[in-house]
């Protein structure tokens, strides 16, 4: 099993910035991936961010330019930089890592999620 813990989230007006975290914990052998995910009211689950173990990055559309993730492999964390917030970034935001376990098997793990509001 695998725990995410996420942080950071807040209250912000618009044009505001964020730094969420996420730091996991437990029986990891190796990440192929950690991301962000968001879900806003009556909306889907979206991809914010993901970054692999090698580094590379991906972002959604509506945040690049504006979001930046990072990723520790030493701590297991991995962290956003939201930017230049605007109202439609609201949402619920979701850690997520990819994790092999030591039989090279690969599972999912999401974090609780963490509430981001931008607003006046």
């Amino acid at each position: 099993q695998v725990q995410l813990v996420e942080s950071g989230g807040g209250r912000v007006q618009p044009g505001g910035s964020l730094r969420l975290s996420c730091a996991a914990s437990g029986s990891i052998f190796n990440f192929k991936a950690m991301g962000w995910y968001r879900q806003a009211p009556g909306k889907e689950r979206e991809l914010v961010a993901d970054i692999t173990s090698g580094g590379t990055t991906s972002y959604a559309d509506s945040v690049k330019g504006r979001f930046t993730i990072s990723r520790d492999g030493a701590k297991n964390t991995v962290d956003i930089q939201m930017n230049s917030l605007k109202p439609e970034d609201t949402a619920v935001y979701y850690c997520k890592a990819d994790v092999y376990d030591k039989y090279w098997a690969l599972y999912d793990f999401w974090g609780q999620g963490t509430q981001v509001t931008v607003s006046s």
